[in-house]
């Protein structure tokens, strides 16, 4: 999952986070907990263990091997000399201040996934870990607010590392929030934190500057609609984001749910909504996509199949290339094709939002309205590590949309292409491009 994608500063998009881990049977979203060494299990997948953690405990000196390397083939030995000839120099003779093994450790590990050149694999210390599980499953300690990127112009775009054309901006407030209540505003861009400029961090990092712990302050540097800029001072509170809005539009013809996130208690409290309005007789449904970061795979699979009485959901393509079809679950609430469903997106719809609109879209079981989406097609999976070592998020699989689409660094362009701007403060129009596509009429 699942800039990155757009992500919830506790995130994640929530890695756009988001977003995404995958089982490979279905299985409920889990909290995480360990499962041996170096193993964690999410959303039901059972985390690869990072074989080789060994490798740090023993190794060579220069020019000639002091010890065993266990961890290390000896398939593979040559390879690694030139890593141990350097880790024991640096333990061995570096004249500077005394070295830490464990930082060494934890460095060598985040270098070796940043060569990985993948802005969705990174190395997690244990509180920027436990962050990004926790945005993802709903719950976290922050600001409270959906955040993204954005280019010079204000736009929502796709960058990782930012800087003059790729900014940090609030993509919406949690109502009732710290973020809220402080006065934050879609579109209001993030310069600083803590006195501190954003370029040259990635998404990830300069949320993790963000997040914090609870009833800690955090000095923010915004920038309103190209105004002068202005200091903000918010304290962290946990945040229980709610990720279902639900309403009733046309004097009751249309049932409308916003869906901002993907963790188990969201699947659970759509399918409800869902029920509730096919129960009242709704005919005509507007699925609200727009600003979703994703999150965990086995949610989007149970959204998506609360329309797809059965069929594939998406496709799986694992490191080897082999591909596994996902079907729907049984049970959907509206899966009768008298039902007509429309779905509104934009740029921040990414990663498991994508899984769902790429799902009833491909199937013809939907009709998409806004923008083109974010174009996230990987997945990830969160792997703790031994000891205080925090952990990382590998990309693992690519995700393909029923026709087989990969839809990564492309997006899904909508049936309906809507950019038209809102006449006056509170309008909607892509919504009211929704209404009508469904025969009701302004």
């Amino acid at each position: 999952m699942d800039q990155q994608p757009v992500e919830p500063e506790a995130t994640a998009p929530t890695e756009p986070v988001a977003d995404t881990i995958t089982p490979r049977q279905p299985a409920p979203v889990t909290t995480p907990r360990r499962r041996g060494p170096g193993a964690t299990l999410v959303a039901g997948a059972l985390v690869a263990v990072l074989a080789g953690t060994v490798l740090f405990l023993s190794g060579w000196t220069l020019g000639r091997q002091s010890a065993l390397t266990p961890g290390t083939p000896a398939s593979e030995a040559q390879d690694f000399q030139p890593f141990w000839d350097t880790y024991r120099a640096v333990t061995d003779r570096y004249a500077g201040t005394p070295v830490d093994r464990k930082v060494l450790i934890d460095g060598a590990i985040k270098g070796m996934i940043s060569a990985l050149g993948d802005p969705f694999s990174m190395y997690l210390t244990p509180e920027e870990y436990k962050a990004s599980l926790q945005g993802i499953a709903g719950e976290f300690t922050g600001i409270g607010a959906t955040i993204g990127t954005v280019d010079a112009k204000g736009a929502s775009n796709t960058c990782t590392t930012l800087g003059v054309d790729c900014r940090l901006a609030v993509v919406k407030p949690i109502p009732g929030s710290p973020a809220d209540k402080a006065g934050l505003l879609p579109g209001d861009v993030i310069t600083a934190i803590d006195g501190t400029m954003l370029g040259g961090l990635t998404q990830d990092e300069a949320l993790g500057k963000i997040r914090g712990t609870k009833d800690t302050a955090v000095r923010l540097t915004m920038v309103r609609a190209g105004g002068t800029p202005y200091v903000v001072e918010i304290i962290r509170a946990v945040i229980i984001a709610p990720e279902v809005e639900t309403k009733s539009l046309a004097g009751g013809q249309v049932g409308y749910i916003k869906l901002v996130g993907f963790s188990e208690h969201a699947a659970t409290d759509f399918a409800a909504a869902v029920k509730a309005d096919v129960d009242a007789g709704q005919k005509l449904l507007i699925v609200d996509l727009r600003g979703n970061l994703g999150g965990f795979v086995t949610a989007a699979r149970s959204i998506a199949s609360q329309f797809l009485a059965d069929g594939v959901v998406f496709w799986e393509q694992d490191a080897q290339g082999n591909q596994t079809q996902v079907d729907a679950q049984p049970g959907g609430a509206a899966t009768d094709p008298s039902i007509k469903v429309v779905i509104l997106v934009d740029g921040n719809t990414a990663s498991a939002s994508e899984i769902v609109a790429g799902a009833l879209h491909d199937r013809g079981r939907a009709m998409l309205i806004g923008t083109k989406t974010y174009g996230k097609g990987t997945v990830q999976q969160w792997t703790q590590l031994e000891g205080d070592s925090g952990g990382f998020r590998l990309t693992i699989a690519r995700w393909l949309t029923p026709n087989k689409v990969w839809i990564h660094g492309k997006g899904i362009v909508p049936d309906v292409f809507d950019t038209s701007p809102p006449a006056k403060p509170g309008d909607d129009p892509v919504l009211a491009t929704g209404l009508q596509q469904l025969g009701i009429k302004p």
